[in-house]
């Protein structure tokens, strides 16, 4: 409904711009000097109001300060670090797709998208074991703090101390095991390419970050190919497909589907005069499905050519994590693909409530080995 209103939507109650359609999303995204993110990217106002917890070197910072962050995060997150940890989280895979294949029924959520990069993650981050159920509470305040001041927001970040304390704990040097992504971050730190008070808030981001959407992004894949039998069948005569069918179900279904900027200066977006200081909110899950982008935009399609989706961002904000999040989604797809010839949902499923997240708190479903 807003990307058909106008390119640009004023949404009165809160005093903000809304972008719909895919060109101007993407334009605003790739604007970072006219479109910041230091002053958050929530509905929070950073240079009228206290965030609620210390802003995020890479989310809610601009360049300078976000290039030096990102360019050490990009390392410790680069394709040949990938290829380390590539053949231990496809293992982990394999077994996850043996062991929900012989249960034959389940809920995808928990014990699928939920339970195999908890299974991965955490280790490759450099994580104990001991306190791990603190994740995804953690990452589940984080999205809802975006705002609007609602319930959500006001009971995640009342009940967010317990997870606080966990994260900051663990994101100290001492409590992470030596060749993890976190102690490579510390190593950058002892380089002098971010300060020691850096590096912890950079271990946070990937904890922050790192689980939250590939959870629902490989609940999303799930999802579509269960209700899509046909692009299911794709993927099983060709499970080299599985990294394409997992990126086309971050566009269909766009896990994160807002996040804010704040106008710099007083500037035109389409013919439309947004003030210094506005903010603008993009519709990223709108953007993804603009029918002046995408052809049949609301089919899921193993095989679309997915470049240019807006599910991870654009530009210099692009997720840092989204190796990862690919790596994770191309195991346990093309594992499935090779082991079950269908997918049935069982039972109603039930959808997840965030103020910036889409997923499912619950998909029941069936597998039959193949």
């Amino acid at each position: 409904m807003l990307r058909e209103a106008g390119p640009v939507v004023q949404l009165r109650r809160w005093d903000v711009y809304a972008v719909a359609r895919y060109a101007e999303v993407h334009a605003v995204l790739n604007d970072p000097a006219t479109f910041c993110s230091s002053r958050g990217i929530g509905l929070s106002d950073f240079a009228k109001e206290k965030p609620w917890r210390p802003a995020s070197l890479i989310l809610e910072a601009d360049p300078p300060a976000h290039t030096r962050a990102r360019a050490v995060l990009s390392r410790v997150l680069s394709p040949a670090a990938m290829k380390q940890i590539r053949d231990g989280f496809a293992a982990a895979a394999e077994a996850k797709a043996d062991a929900l294949l012989a249960k034959r029924s389940f809920d995808a959520i928990t014990e699928l998208a939920e339970a195999y990069p908890l299974s991965v993650f955490p280790d490759a981050l450099g994580l104990k074991p001991e306190g791990r159920e603190h994740l995804l509470p953690y990452a589940g305040v984080v999205f809802n703090a975006f705002g609007p001041p609602n319930e959500l927001r006001q009971t995640a970040i009342e009940r967010s101390a317990p997870h606080q304390a966990y994260v900051q704990e663990q994101c100290q040097r001492e409590n992470l095991t030596p060749g993890g992504f976190g102690a490579r971050i510390y190593a950058r730190a002892d380089a002098g390419e971010i300060t020691a008070a850096e590096a912890p808030l950079l271990v946070r981001a990937l904890l922050s970050a790192g689980l939250d959407t590939t959870i629902n992004g490989l609940g999303a894949a799930i999802y579509c190919l269960a209700r899509f039998p046909d692009q299911w069948a794709r993927l099983r005569s060709d499970p080299s497909l599985a990294r394409n069918a997992f990126e086309e179900a971050i566009r269909f279904e766009s896990p994160v589907q807002t996040f804010f900027r704040t106008a710099t200066r007083d500037v035109d977006i389409s013919g439309h005069r947004i003030r210094e200081g506005k903010k603008v909110l993009m519709f990223l899950g709108a953007a993804n499905r603009d029918p002046r982008r995408w052809e049949l935009p609301d089919q899921y399609d193993v095989t679309r050519r997915t470049s240019g989706h807006v599910g991870f961002g654009s530009g210099i904000h692009m997720c840092v994590g989204q190796l990862v999040a690919r790596l994770e989604g191309e195991m346990m797809l093309s594992a499935l693909a090779r082991k079950a010839a269908s997918i049935e949902i069982s039972e109603p499923v039930k959808r997840l409530y965030n103020n910036t997240l889409r997923g499912l708190d619950s998909l029941p479903v069936t597998l039959k080995p193949a």
